[in-house]
C-alpha cells in the first residue's frame, strides 16, 4: 500500500493507496491521522483513504484556534474537497472525529456516513463541571498532554502500559501511531497534541448535545454506527452501551448499528478482527 502525504491550507492528510474509491476519515481527541493506517491497510485495492490531522494534532498542531466540532467539519469538507471526494465517497470518523463526521454528514451527501464509537449525544451530569468530566472520561490521554519524555522509547514505554493494549493488543500499527505522535527535543520529547484544543473541543462536545442531535438528524446519507463493548481503558461498559444507543436505533430507522465483541475503544481501529468490522462497513 502507497502512502503519500499532502498539506491543505497547512493542514496535514496522508493518502493511503491509490484506488478510485475513497474514504475521507477523522480521528479522535488527543489522536492523528496514523489512527486509520491498520484499517487503510486491510482495504481492496480499489479504495484510497484520505485521513486528516485536526488542527491541534498531530502536523497540523500549529494551525490555529478558534477550535470546536464545527471548525473541524469545515476543515474535513475542505480536505473533501482538495481531493475530489464527491457525493460517491464515504465519510467517517472515530470517538470525536465521530461526532466532527455527522456534522459535515449533515452539510453535504456521501455515500454513506460510518460512525465509530462515537457520534451519539453523550450524557452529562446536570451541573458537573466538563473538564472533570473529561478528565474521568480520558484519563491517561489527558495525562500525557502535560508531560515530556527523555526518549521516543520512554513514550512508546508510557503507551504500552496503557489498559487498552494490555496482553497480545500491542502492534507495529499501533507503535507506528505512537511514534508518529511525538515532537520536541530529545530528552523531553510530548505529544504533538495541544491541551488548549482538546480541552475546547472535549467541552463542545460535551455541551452541545443538541447540535449534535441536530446534525445526525439531518443526515441523509446512509448511516452506520460501529461499537466496541469496553471504553478506552478497556473498562465495561464502553463509551456507546445499549441503553444509549436503543434511542437512537428507534429514532432513526436508517441507522445500522453493530456491537464488535472484545475490543476497546482503541483497539477497534487496530485489532485485526475489528478492523475487519470496520472495513465491510466502509466498504460493503
Amino acid at each position: 500500500m502507497t502512502l503519500a502525504f499532502d498539506d491543505v491550507d497547512g493542514q496535514r492528510i496522508a493518502v493511503f493507496g491509490t484506488g478510485p474509491r475513497v474514504i475521507i476519515a477523522v480521528h479522535g481527541i488527543t489522536a492523528s491521522l496514523m489512527a486509520w493506517a491498520a484499517v487503510a491497510r486491510k482495504l481492496p485495492e480499489e479504495w484510497s483513504l484520505v485521513a486528516v490531522d485536526l488542527r491541534g494534532r498531530g502536523h497540523s498542531a500549529s494551525l490555529p484556534g478558534p477550535y470546536g466540532l464545527p471548525r473541524h467539519a469545515e476543515d474535513v469538507l475542505r480536505v473533501a474537497d482538495h481531493v475530489g471526494a464527491g457525493q460517491d465517497a464515504v465519510l467517517t470518523g472515530h470517538s470525536m472525529g465521530a461526532y466532527v463526521a455527522a456534522l459535515a454528514g449533515a452539510r453535504r451527501a456521501f455515500s454513506r456516513v460510518v460512525l465509530v464509537d462515537g457520534g451519539l449525544p453523550l450524557p452529562m451530569p446536570e451541573g458537573a463541571d466538563p473538564d472533570t468530566v473529561l478528565s474521568a472520561t480520558l484519563g491517561p490521554a489527558l495525562e500525557r498532554l502535560r508531560r515530556t519524555f527523555p526518549s521516543a522509547e520512554a513514550y512508546v514505554g508510557f503507551w504500552k502500559e496503557h489498559p487498552a493494549f494490555a496482553g497480545d493488543q500491542w502492534s507495529p500499527d499501533v507503535e507506528e501511531y505512537v511514534r508518529y505522535d511525538l515532537t520536541g527535543p530529545e530528552g523531553a520529547l510530548r505529544s504533538r497534541a495541544v491541551g488548549e484544543a482538546v480541552l475546547a473541543d472535549g467541552r463542545w462536545m460535551l455541551l452541545e448535545a443538541e447540535a449534535i442531535t441536530a446534525a445526525l438528524t439531518a443526515i441523509t446519507s446512509p448511516l452506520h454506527l460501529i461499537r466496541a463493548p469496553r471504553g478506552l481503558l478497556d473498562q465495561e461498559p464502553g463509551l456507546l452501551p445499549d441503553e444509549l444507543v436503543r434511542p437512537w436505533t428507534a429514532r432513526l430507522p436508517g441507522l445500522r448499528d453493530e456491537l464488535v465483541p472484545d475490543c476497546n475503544h482503541y483497539t477497534v481501529l487496530f485489532d485485526e478482527r475489528c478492523v475487519a468490522t470496520v472495513v465491510d462497513h466502509l466498504t460493503s
